[in-house]
């Protein structure tokens, strides 16, 4: 799970993907806590991990993680870090409030920052800032920042039933890359034995990339990614439970399990 800039944990940047398999969660009522632990490997060999703390009160949100790399990826890249949104459910998606990303890589630190309100972004912040970008960087427009929603709480899905999970497309933004997810109903031999939906996953970019990168026109030309979805208690709501995403090194696998 890596490219780019490594803004997330370094295994998962480039598609986005990874990064928002934030939580499985049981039923909801009126205010309720759940632990979850995500592992993801590549080759079968752990690369990755994350635990995520999430409580729901009503119609609000707020989901906290650790997370770090593992095994031999953390032999060559040491990656360590917190993340945190809250946020609330709407009848057609789910609408951040404030998303926070603390990591280090190595010697480097970084934080993002991103608000929002009435459904775009309001505010963005990065320290250290972003560095200044080359002619072939394509830049974010404010159109690009309406209706998103950040890694985290992207793909918990509103849906009247499973059949509508996989048809539809997520606008992602990170705090500087802004991506499509586009899902679609999966083939049946791809599906998931421990989902009840699998959809397979388009990765686009909008803005915020270079053109050229090599990782990016993998992601979004070549890239073979596949989503599990579980339904939320008793609400219309589906958050995933698994993925695969090919990278230029192989493919990650990542699985939940409650704690």
């Amino acid at each position: 799970m890596n490219a780019g800039k490594n803004r997330m944990i370094s295994f998962c940047r480039p598609a986005l993907l990874a990064a928002v398999l934030a939580f499985a969660c049981g039923s909801m009522a009126a205010a309720e806590s759940y632990r979850t632990r995500y592992d993801a490997s590549l080759f079968g060999l752990p690369v990755g991990r994350a635990t995520f703390e999430s409580r729901f009160e009503g119609d609000g949100f707020v989901i906290a993680g650790s997370f770090a790399s593992a095994g031999i990826a953390r032999i060559f890249e040491r990656t360590d870090g917190i993340v945190r949104v809250n946020g609330r459910f709407a009848s057609e998606a789910t609408r951040p409030d404030l998303y926070t990303l603390e990591y280090t890589e190595g010697k480097k630190r970084q934080t993002t920052v991103i608000r929002f309100s009435r459904g775009r972004v309001s505010q963005t912040m990065n320290d250290p800032p972003l560095k200044k970008r080359g002619d072939d960087w394509v830049p974010l427009a404010r159109q690009h920042l309406s209706r998103v929603a950040d890694p985290i709480s992207a793909l918990l899905l509103p849906a009247a039933d499973g059949a509508s999970v996989c048809n539809r497309t997520i606008q992602v933004y990170d705090g500087e890359i802004r991506a499509d997810i586009v899902l679609q109903p999966a083939a049946e031999r791809e599906r998931f034995r421990n989902a009840a939906i699998t959809c397979r996953a388009r990765f686009v970019p909008v803005a915020g990339y270079r053109k050229n990168h090599s990782s990016i026109t993998y992601l979004r030309d070549r890239a073979r990614m596949l989503v599990g979805f579980q339904p939320v208690g008793r609400r219309n709501l589906y958050s995933p439970v698994e993925a695969t995403i090919a990278t230029k090194v192989g493919t990650v696998h990542i699985r939940a399990r409650q704690m």
